[in-house]
């Protein structure tokens, strides 16, 4: 009889596997403190002063709102360690196109005006990051700057011409290739969205993107925005009344509850929306109580932009209805003038809505419900408890002021900060910068 031949493996004792456990405990472990930058070497911001400045703003949150709104702590800890690529113009044939128009003839100080300045002052506060990299290889993310809304807005590129101009750029993103897009991000800083790129839906349907909507306009059947992937950001707020460096004389104040002329106030275009044209009606009905001519782009019915935030300022709450789109950048400006936003607009989301309540500062009402009622509610708010959501609101706007317009006016979010800058953060899942 042939002997059958001893099997070369062997049962486990449960000694073996107890010791290949710790072994696998102790290499993880140990592979975590190897990761960590040797003391003395800083690359994201870690240093005390900087921490210092962190505690002290959530401080001040903690000592207003009354409960700690430390940032979460989800995966990634208090810190985070991206390295982020930002591709040049001069690498990718097109790319310049989508920045300055087909003739080269519109500059980057024009596209950060306005509400949809996001696109250029993100590129260029990426441009400062500490968390930027030159070397395409250790990039765990790629931003590919473009100014496709405000070139489209200035007459640079037509639609086609975007769609175009855009496709032949990413046939030129070799990473973009390796990873399907899921590593590039880019900016869609208006209620259009993505859609500013006729087949993003095709192309760049995996990528993150950063825009203000998270709903969808009233000319699109669907929503380019996907809450597991892309950033809810604010708009653009106007520098002149966003900055804590403006001069005094080129900066409208808030004045005091008391001396205000109005309970409410809507200023913008009515679009032929139902939200806003109720609106209209009310100011006629009640105009001692709600101010909301109806303005236009051009003519006698255009505010200028000093003499519409010294408009503003002048109301206890400034209603922000839905336009196009469901999110308005007068919720943002209401907080630099010191009136309590009013969101009517039922669709609207938020930026960094699971770190700020937005209750405390904030009153969101139905849409469906835009009559009488409406005043007859806001005028029932005592004035002590509307001084106490200005309050609240003051420390988030406070919060997203410094003087120097770009590294350390966003020195916090380095360290998961808050707010920066001119309101920009990003969500706990997706902090970029």
């Amino acid at each position: 009889m042939v002997p059958k031949p001893k099997s070369s493996y062997h049962a486990c004792s449960p000694f073996s596997f107890v010791w290949a456990l710790a072994l696998i405990v102790i290499t993880f472990f140990c592979s975590r403190l190897l990761e960590r930058p040797l003391s003395g070497c800083d690359p994201e911001g870690k240093d005390p002063a900087g921490i210092a400045r962190r505690n002290e703003q959530l401080g001040s949150f903690e000592e207003v709102f009354g409960k700690s709104v430390g940032w979460p702590q989800q995966g990634y800890g208090s810190f985070l360690s991206l390295r982020i690529y930002v591709y040049e113009e001069w690498e990718i044939n097109g790319l310049k196109d989508l920045q300055s128009g087909r003739d080269h003839n519109i500059h980057p100080d024009s596209c950060a005006k306005g509400q949809w300045g996001t696109q250029v002052k993100i590129h260029q506060l990426l441009l400062k990051s500490t968390f930027r990299t030159l070397r395409k290889e250790e990039a765990q993310l790629f931003f590919v700057p473009t100014y496709v809304k405000c070139v489209r807005m200035l007459g640079g590129l037509n639609d086609k011409e975007i769609n175009h101009t855009f496709v032949q750029v990413l046939q030129q993103l070799p990473y973009f290739r390796r990873s399907g897009g899921r590593d590039h991000v880019f900016v869609f800083p208006s209620g259009a969205g993505a859609h500013l790129f006729k087949d993003w839906d095709i192309y760049i349907n995996r990528s993150i993107f950063l825009t203000p909507e998270g709903d969808r306009t009233d000319k699109r059947g669907t929503s380019a925005f996907n809450t597991w992937k892309d950033v809810l950001i604010p708009g653009n707020v106007d520098d002149s009344i966003s900055s804590a460096a403006a001069a005094l004389e080129d900066t409208v104040r808030p004045i005091q509850l008391s001396q205000r002329k109005h309970l409410a106030n809507f200023l913008g275009r009515a679009q032929g929306k139902a939200g806003r044209l109720h609106l209209l009606q009310l100011s006629q009905m009640f105009p001692e109580k709600l101010e909301a001519p109806e303005l236009a782009f051009s003519g006698p019915k255009k505010l200028g932009r000093r003499e519409y935030f010294e408009h503003l300022r002048n109301a206890k709450f400034c209603l922000a209805p839905r336009g196009e789109s469901s999110w308005t950048l007068r919720f943002y400006e209401s907080f630099f003038v010191e009136c309590v936003p009013v969101i009517l607009s039922d669709e609207m989301e938020l930026p960094f809505q699971n770190v700020i309540d937005y209750r405390e500062f904030s009153i969101k009402w139905p849409s469906s419900r835009i009559s009488k009622e409406l005043l007859d509610y806001l005028e029932s708010i005592p004035d002590i408890d509307i001084e106490r959501m200005l309050a609240r609101g003051r420390v988030v706007r406070l919060a997203s002021q410094k003087d120097n317009p770009l590294e350390e006016k966003y020195e916090s979010l380095r360290g998961g900060g808050i707010m920066s800058g001119h309101g920009y953060a990003f969500t706990n899942t997706k902090d970029l910068v």
